[in-house]
């Protein structure tokens, strides 16, 4: 290792961990602190520290962790110092501790253990390297107690058990000097508890992957409620659960337990596990906690099989006389649209954002979503067309719209990004004949939520002749009265329209659709930039209590087949790798926040040594997608 950082070397170059020790010296140093060093900078008319530029820094303490020190380095580095002056400067400040900032520590740990979960039985193995100036010594530790056989850089564990979960470190000793190496937590899971159908345990290139599910729980009041969850990856994943939709504070473990299970803790339950570049959602299940039911019998009596289920006797019937039925749906499948590149009309802002905070939410609450931005009039209707496959008997289906729109003699019309100034019904989509089309399904609930205009359009005089059934399970939420407009909110970046704003604060309560849509209602009443001007109207022939929220129990074999058709869709290509023949490797990853919107990440994994500079950017994409559906 050198003795010394290389005095060429501009201050605006150094390792962020170098400059954060430095400006911690040199904040905390009295007379010899980054007020002298900037009188001795001041003095050097080659970098022109002025009094101005010391006041400035003076005035970082204000912020929160604000550096005074960090803002000098930065004034320097911009003006060309280099290391070697620093360290002249540092020097005549006779601050040694600032000095030894600049030098190679004797031991430096270069790879860090890292926290992972995996399944008992696999191979366990955490490494830990460091240079130093005389030949190291590695000794790993679980909590406080010396790990048999861990005296080399990689720790392996072969084959891991769960008693072999906990926190491991390692010490690395080069001659009288020693570092400790971060804590890593290794969570060690049982293989044998239920798994996600079809899934290995298995997680490639450190990825996560869900390998216990929670399963649903039947009980009495007063005994343990216990659900678990767990997925292996590194680094280890984070735990997060919900009740309802609503997260439970302070459930951040892969068990959730209630030692004394009341019957307010009656609910669904699911687990949003989380790295830092992934996320995904447990199955929800469901957990029932029945009332328990105390009956003294005093002398012989006759007891029907009636009596004996209302005492809660039955095996079967535990919760026969404890809880209400529970409406479910078939499947759950909603298609959101937001239009806003307008061709021939005015652009718009709040359907993307929208549409991406519904599409989160109404996943959470186990629908299959399909979010399509910017849509044409062909688009559009094949985008209907392919939603009413997903749509068959019991399947609660939603549409939601946000883009131009307008109603002509009750007929709601969606406008497409591509329809001519001005449209007729020609080049729209009407609602109306949408969902006769969905009743021909015989779906179980038909929810529209319509984010768009309701003036009348007169340069369309054409009524459709939708005749429709008569169905109990319609509901309709217009953003807006009849003959009145839906506003966006005036913003310089991205920001919810006026009706997801409110419905997105309510969308996960466990309430009949109408009685939300009548809160949602209330709220946006109470809002003064649009009050008297835009008033949520809901429409309503839904006659049981129907809620976002209901559990899906599949009908038959079609219900898999959908779920199949809809998961086939969403597929993402899988992570490859990009050989270039100057030696260059590239890695390109892929995301969707939207239905039909890729994202390419790009990500230099290899470049060669005679190479000084190098970037990854996609320009071919006929190339790129021919690679990925080969």
């Amino acid at each position: 290792m050198a003795d010394s950082l290389d005095r060429s070397t501009k201050i605006s170059s150094l390792k962020e961990s170098v400059v954060k020790k430095l400006c911690e010296v040199l904040d905390k140093s009295n007379n010899n602190g980054w007020r002298k060093l900037g009188e001795i900078v001041g003095s050097d008319k080659r970098f022109k520290v002025s009094s101005d530029d010391m006041e400035m820094c003076s005035l970082r303490v204000l912020e929160v962790e604000g550096s005074p020190s960090l803002m000098l380095l930065r004034l320097m580095g911009e003006r060309g110092c280099t290391t070697g002056h620093l360290m002249d400067y540092l020097q005549t400040l006779s601050n040694s501790e600032a000095l030894q900032c600049l030098k190679p520590p004797v031991l430096q740990i270069l790879v860090q253990p890292q926290s992972v979960a995996l399944i008992c039985g696999h191979n366990l193995r955490l490494s830990c390297y460091a240079v130093g100036r005389s030949p190291l010594q590695y000794r790993w530790f679980k909590s406080r107690e010396e790990v048999p056989h861990g005296a080399t850089p990689e720790l392996l564990i072969s084959p891991v058990r769960l008693e072999d979960a906990g926190f491991y470190i390692c010490r690395i000793n080069s001659g009288d000097v020693c570092e400790f190496s971060q804590w890593a937590q290794v969570d060690v899971l049982n293989g044998s508890t239920p798994c996600a159908s079809g899934q290995s345990y298995h997680s490639v290139d450190g990825r996560m992957k869900l390998v216990i599910q929670p399963q649903s729980q039947h009980l009495h009041a007063g005994e343990a409620l216990l659900l678990e969850c767990g997925a292996v990856g590194r680094p280890i994943p984070r735990y997060q659960w919900y009740r309802n939709g609503v997260l439970i504070p302070n459930a951040t473990k892969r068990k959730l337990t209630v030692a004394d299970a009341m019957q307010d803790h009656h609910g669904r339950y699911r687990c949003e596990i989380s790295s830092s570049s992934e996320r995904m959602w447990t199955n929800e299940v469901d957990v029932a906690v029945a009332p328990r039911i105390s009956v003294q019998i005093t002398g012989a009596m006759e007891c029907s099989e009636d009596d004996i289920y209302a005492f809660g006797g039955a095996p079967s019937g535990l919760f026969l006389n404890s809880a209400p039925e529970q409406l479910c749906a078939t499947n759950k499948v909603a298609l959101l649209i937001g239009n806003l590149s307008y061709q021939n009309h005015p652009q718009l802002k709040a359907p993307m954002v929208d549409v991406y905070d519904l599409s989160n939410l109404l996943q959470q609450l186990n629908f299959k979503v399909v979010s399509l931005l910017d849509l044409t009039e062909s688009e559009m209707r094949n985008a209907v067309d392919e939603f009413l496959l997903l749509l068959h008997k019991g399947v609660y289906g939603l549409l939601y719209y946000a883009g131009h729109g307008y109603e002509n003699y009750g007929n709601s019309f969606m406008v497409p990004v591509d329809a001519p100034n001005p449209y007729r019904s020609a080049n729209c989509l009407c609602v109306q004949s949408i969902l006769k089309l969905m009743q021909e399904k015989e779906t179980g609930l038909n929810v529209f939520l319509l984010d768009m205009c309701r003036k009348r359009n007169f340069h369309d005089d054409s009524a459709p002749n939708n005749v429709l059934r008569v169905t109990a399970n319609i509901v309709f939420g217009y953003a807006t009265c009849q003959d009145a407009e839906a506003f966006e909110l005036s913003s310089t970046g991205f920001t919810n329209g006026v009706f997801v704003k409110f419905l997105k604060k309510r969308l996960m309560e466990d309430e009949k659709i109408t009685v939300l849509l009548d809160r949602v209602a209330e709220d946006m009443g109470q809002f003064d930039a649009t009050k008297g001007k835009q008033a949520l109207e809901i429409r309503s022939s839904l006659a049981e209590r129907r809620a976002l929220t209901d559990p899906i129990l599949p009908g038959d074999s079609a219900d898999l087949a959908h779920s199949r058709l809809w998961a086939k869709a969403h597929e993402l290509p899988e992570t490859m790798s990009l050989h270039f023949d100057c030696g260059a490797q590239i890695k390109l990853g892929f995301a969707a926040e939207f239905s039909n919107v890729l994202v390419i990440y790009t990500h230099i994994i290899k470049k060669p040594e005679d190479m000084s500079f190098c970037q990854a950017h996609v320009t071919d994409f006929s190339l790129v997608m021919s690679h990925i559906f080969i």
